[in-house]
């Protein structure tokens, strides 16, 4: 009986699952900073839960109010998309990595976040992702 009443504890996985799930919380938040650093806000205010929404609308050229949306079921992920085009283009970016904040936020934040990518203004501000139109040419 000696050899069966041995038993491993099994809590190996479980630290590792949570060493992994830290260093990607604490990467996350790294990127969050970054972001909001490289569009001239201070990093803390990623900090703040809501408030960080609010101040990433703000970047993207989006009024405040569109927090409101964002607490409606459905209507939240729309908005979603339409914030996360509207960043890609603030930071100089297409379509395709647009659909990658909204799929694989994490990895596209930490891109945005350490990449080259450099703060354009909020493309938003503009009345939506369309580029403004040009005035006529005089005849």
């Amino acid at each position: 009986m000696g050899l069966l009443a041995q038993t491993t504890d099994g809590g190996g996985g479980s630290t590792i699952f949570w060493l992994f799930y830290v260093v990607f919380v604490v990467a996350y938040i790294v990127a969050w900073w970054v972001v909001f650093t490289k569009a001239g806000e201070a990093g803390w205010k990623s900090l703040i839960p809501i408030y960080n929404i609010y101040i990433l609308l703000k970047i993207v050229g989006r009024p405040g109010w569109w927090l409101i949306l964002l607490l409606i079921p459905i209507v939240n992920f729309i908005i979603w998309i339409i914030v996360a085009l509207d960043l890609a283009k603030s930071f100089g970016k297409g379509t395709g990595f647009a659909i990658g904040l909204i799929l694989l936020a994490p990895i596209f934040f930490l891109i945005l976040a350490f990449g080259d990518a450099t703060y354009r203004g909020g493309a938003g501000a503009q009345g939506g992702t369309a580029p403004p139109s040009m005035p006529p040419a005089p005849a």
